[in-house]
């Protein structure tokens, strides 16, 4: 590999390589406290709503570096109709249905004002953040509402027993984890090397073999250590197989699909687009109104997760998910960023508020460190544009 090859393939993998040595800080410091099984599975289960928060996030990111400040809010709020519904004696499934179309609705209403009536995202979803805030706590009359349906919190990642069962049933060791770990891994490297197959036969250039399997091998390592640690607690948790179809299902639509497109051809250059026949109206309103459904699938696992709704659910939600995206390679001008890239900026996050945690750090410092990851992500970003250009 060229020294040219070289710089370009750490430029692309920054992020992978900066979680792997955060993580290895964090395994010094602690005394391998952070590697234990059960704070592995806790890193999963407690950001679960990092994970699909970055993940609508991202839409509106690409559509010109655009926020949304209301999903915190719109968490909570969908949260505190859900108890409420299943405190009256509703159907978890029908609670759940109401939940993500009241958060679709929400979606729908903001991403109105945004897409045709062009009031500027910030402002719309501020006001928002501002509304459904106040709203859950009308809703909530101020109190928490509890939730004792237990079979929603074990499907949802809320109850003690909120794990996939392990048909093989060996003691102290989850092996369905550790065969879907081996398949997930076999599927990647598949997916991976049969692209770059199909790309050298058609004449497209393709990165170097040295530099796919490194990253192969990295990635497969990761995927393999919390494979097995997830195996020698409690195996899978319910809360990673909805994040993993959130993932799977939005990975798809931005690198697939017509829609997924036009979000990256609306940040790279608005005017063009339109010019070019597309409809940016409708990609904006696609945007925002996800983003309130998305909201509300959080909102789902984040009332399973407390066994409850209070009103102040969803506090900072919105930074988190905001941080995630930049930190994994979003661009603030619009028109970059990819779904895996934003997970790993919510992975790094996750660590570093459970590694400061276990060392025992305080929150207000966290924030501190947080806040400087964040603007560190951004400033490299305008850098790079800057001496791209």
């Amino acid at each position: 590999m060229t020294k040219t090859k070289v710089l370009n393939w750490l430029q692309k993998n920054t992020m992978v390589l900066i979680l792997v040595l955060v993580f290895a800080f964090f395994a010094w410091q602690t005394g391998g406290k952070i590697l234990n099984p059960q704070n592995i599975t806790n890193l999963i289960a407690q950001n679960a709503y990092v994970f699909i928060l970055a993940t609508g996030m991202l839409l509106c990111i690409l559509t010109g570096g655009n926020i949304d400040l209301s999903v915190g809010s719109g968490v909570c709020f969908t949260g505190a109709i859900g108890a409420l519904l299943m405190a009256g004696g509703m159907n978890m499934w029908l609670a759940v249905a109401v939940m993500l179309v009241i958060g679709l609705a929400i979606g729908a209403f903001q991403a109105y004002w945004i897409a045709y009536v062009r009031v500027p995202p910030f402002i719309t979803t501020l006001a928002g953040m501002l509304i459904f805030r106040g709203l859950s706590n009308v809703v909530l009359n101020g109190r928490t509402q509890s939730i004792s349906d237990q079979a929603f919190k074990d499907i949802f990642g809320g109850g003690a027993s909120c794990y996939i069962p392990d048909p093989f049933g060996a003691e102290g060791f989850n092996v369905l984890c550790l065969i879907v770990g081996l398949a997930v891994c076999a599927v990647y490297l598949i997916m991976v090397f049969r692209n770059r197959i199909n790309r050298t036969k058609k004449g497209y250039e393709v990165q170097s073999l040295v530099a796919v399997v490194l990253r192969s091998v990295v990635i497969v390592a990761a995927v393999m250590f919390f494979t097995i640690s997830l195996s020698r607690y409690k195996g899978i948790p319910t809360a990673l197989l909805w994040v993993a179809l959130v993932i799977c299902v939005y990975a798809y639509i931005t690198s697939k699909t017509t829609i997924g497109r036009h979000l990256y051809a609306v940040g790279g250059n608005e005017k063009a687009t339109k010019l070019s026949g597309i409809n940016t109206k409708r990609v904006y309103f696609f945007a925002y109104a996800n983003m309130g459904f998305l909201a509300a699938l959080a909102g789902v696992l984040t009332i399973a997760r407390m066994a409850s709704a209070q009103p102040t659910y969803g506090d900072g939600y919105e930074m988190d998910a905001i941080g995630a995206c930049f930190i994994g390679g979003a661009s603030a001008y619009g028109g970059v960023g990819t779904v895996p890239g934003v997970i790993i900026g919510a992975v790094l996050m996750g660590v570093i508020n459970l590694g400061m945690s276990v060392m025992g750090i305080d929150q207000n410092f966290q924030k501190v460190v947080k806040g400087g990851v964040l603007l560190a992500a951004v400033v490299f970003d305008v850098l790079s544009k800057r001496n791209d250009s």
